[in-house]
């Protein structure tokens, strides 16, 4: 792993991309303190983790939905469920109150 700080980004950004395209991971530091890590989009696990990661949350902010969901991460509906349950992400989300008043129309 290679490591290199904000200032040397700033002046030679060529560095990363040199360190990028031989498939490197890169430590970046701010004062000496790790910031980040930086590794090139064709490494197998970043892919898979980042993609993820990214349709994860999309679905949680109700970006896209449980069938966009399972089609990005080629499951099927109920190992996306499954996966959600691992991650705490509700499949459903709604206010209690339309439960409450659901449950009111059905009594009256």
């Amino acid at each position: 792993m290679q490591t290199v700080g904000i200032r040397d980004l700033q002046t030679n950004p060529a560095v990363l991309t040199h360190w990028l395209e031989n498939k490197e991971f890169v430590m970046i530091t701010k004062r000496g303190k790790p910031l980040g890590v930086a590794t090139s989009f064709e490494d197998d696990i970043l892919k898979h983790g980042f993609l993820e990661s990214m349709v994860l949350l999309a679905f949680e902010r109700g970006d896209i939905s449980l069938g966009q969901l399972s089609k990005s991460l080629q499951l099927t509906k109920t190992q996306t469920m499954k996966l959600l349950a691992i991650h705490n992400i509700p499949i459903t989300e709604y206010p209690l109150s339309e439960d409450i008043k659901g449950i009111k129309n059905f009594l009256s």
